[in-house]
């Protein structure tokens, strides 16, 4: 036992450290980025011409339909013998924004189609654009509904991030894969690892009851002064 707590405790920064530089900014970037491109998929697939449409709904039917390692793979290993060659980490944060493109788009379709028609009528009504409508009065609505089930996207994200040692990332993952291959102890780094991953997401999981909270209010806000 004094071993393996002695193990963890060396091991602890080097873990920390790639999920500090690689496993954290690849989450944030990775979400940031797909939730844009999810917004514009989105917006393509309710709003956009018969074209563009399609091409948002084919997008998401091969996304969703295929694992998220093969996504990566295909990124990182495939895409050479085309003359594409990327580096580790932009090859992950591709895989992972077109992969939380496909899943948001879907989210935030849904939480756009619930708004009402009258809300659209009534930003209308007012002299409001199209733009100005969906800036202005129908994406505040949805973000509201939108905050659990993104905030529950991003929480996967942060778990799913160690599929990118599959494609040689060094994030916290891989990181305890090559400890485990000098000292050849994997039972408790692999642990140590889902540790660190379990309190990621605990407090990630706090942060969305707060934030879900705050929306609650400024819900209720909007419906009294409605």
């Amino acid at each position: 036992m004094a071993h393996w707590l002695q193990l963890m405790a060396e091991s602890l920064p080097s873990l920390l450290w790639a999920g500090l530089i690689f496993t954290i900014p690849l989450t944030l970037l990775s979400f940031v980025f797909g939730l844009a491109l999810g917004l514009a998929t989105a917006i393509a697939r309710l709003f956009g011409p018969m074209p563009l449409s399609a091409i948002a709904r084919f997008y998401v039917w091969v996304i969703r339909g295929t694992p998220l390692l093969v996504q990566l793979f295909v990124i990182f290993y495939g895409l050479p013998s085309l003359g594409i060659l990327l580096d580790a980490f932009p090859a992950a944060l591709i895989g992972f924004t077109l992969n939380i493109g496909a899943y948001s788009s879907e989210i935030i379709r849904a939480v756009i189609s619930s708004v009402p028609k009258g809300q659209w009528e009534a930003a209308y009504s007012i002299g409001m654009s199209w733009r100005q409508a969906m800036s202005r009065t129908i994406l505040p609505q949805a973000a509201r509904v939108a905050v659990p089930p993104l905030s529950n996207t991003f929480i996967s994200l942060v778990k799913d991030t160690s599929l990118a040692a599959a494609i040689t990332v060094p994030e916290l993952f891989q990181a305890a894969q090559r400890i485990v291959a000098t000292t050849y102890e994997p039972l408790i780094l692999y642990i140590e690892a889902a540790l660190i991953y379990l309190v990621l997401s605990s407090v990630l999981s706090q942060l969305q009851v707060r934030l879900e909270r705050r929306f609650a209010r400024y819900g209720g806000m909007l419906e009294a002064n409605a």
